[in-house]
């Protein structure tokens, strides 16, 4: 696949992710190991759904175990690290440095084969970051307790095991992103088990809960991670890393569309950073000479 086409599935996962908060807040009261467990579950049996007319995707599967350790290190090994993160210490730090993640793409990106970083590059993540900052605070500011350092160190491993994932996908170009469907139904097992360890089942009530679980599995939690996986192996990762940050600000204006949130100055300045960086890092892709 041409790069730019592959940079713009990699922006649909963008878009997807952003409605993992709204999806989330609709799903109730599952516990979050439970919730991973059931949406990857979705998520990788609809991909293999698929199989029944592409019966060649199956076949994705038999590469080796290096791609299989990336690729449930990144998907399983974030989201864990992530949720014990959370249980650790306080959300609002927690989440800051877990988005560290962008800029750690567009940092690392300089290890990847045929990658070259430059200045506004690291600029456009930069601002991102700063943007991501004032949603996740408010514009209050941030206090490190010392008291919290395991989970921030949690939080900041996660930050390194997503970023590695997606950097190192494009190691294995070569791989279809049919190999998603089975990262995806090993992340649910794995999920199951520290489900089973760590929390107490609730099942969603209602039908608008078990909805926005369907709807987790098939858009942030499933297709998400494949046009994902094509963006970072086939487009410019750099552009994806800084329009990540996107993420965050578009899931705060879902939730205040649907009333959950409300616009402040922090949302509006977080726009300019976030939009602004976004363009800065992809200016090579949107001013690039005929």
């Amino acid at each position: 696949m041409r790069r730019g086409p592959a940079t713009l599935l990699g922006f649909v996962a963008i878009l997807l992710w952003a409605l993992l908060a709204a999806f989330t807040a609709a799903s109730g009261a599952v516990p979050p190991f439970q919730l991973m467990a059931m949406s990857f579950a979705i998520g990788g049996l609809a991909g293999a759904a698929s199989w029944a007319w592409r019966p060649h995707g199956i076949a994705a599967l038999r590469h080796g175990w290096p791609v299989w350790a990336v690729g449930v290190g990144g998907l399983f090994g974030y989201h864990f690290l992530y949720f014990s993160a959370l249980r650790a210490a306080p959300a609002i730090e927690a989440s800051l440095i877990a988005y560290l993640w962008p800029l750690l793409i567009v940092l690392l990106s300089a290890l990847a084969p045929g990658e070259r970083l430059r200045a506004h590059h690291v600029i456009g993540a930069l601002m991102g970051l700063a943007g991501a900052a004032l949603i996740v605070t408010g514009g209050r500011g941030f206090a490190i307790d010392p008291a919290y350092l395991d989970g921030y160190a949690l939080a900041l491993v996660a930050a390194f095991f997503w970023s590695s994932y997606s950097v190192l996908s494009r190691r294995f170009h070569a791989v279809p992103s049919d190999i998603v469907t089975g990262f995806c139904l090993v992340t649910a097992g794995l999920a199951l088990v520290a489900h089973l360890g760590l929390e107490a089942t609730v099942w969603p009530q209602g039908a608008t809960q078990w909805l926005a679980v369907l709807g987790l599995g098939i858009g942030p939690v499933g297709l998400a991670f494949f046009v994902w996986d094509t963006g970072v192996k086939h487009g410019d990762i750099q552009v994806l890393g800084a329009a990540s940050y996107c993420a965050p600000l578009l899931s705060t204006l879902v939730l205040i569309a649907l009333g959950l949130g409300a616009f402040t100055w922090a949302i509006g300045l977080a726009c300019v950073l976030i939009t602004g960086g976004a363009v800065i890092a992809a200016r090579d892709m949107i001013f690039r000479k005929r």
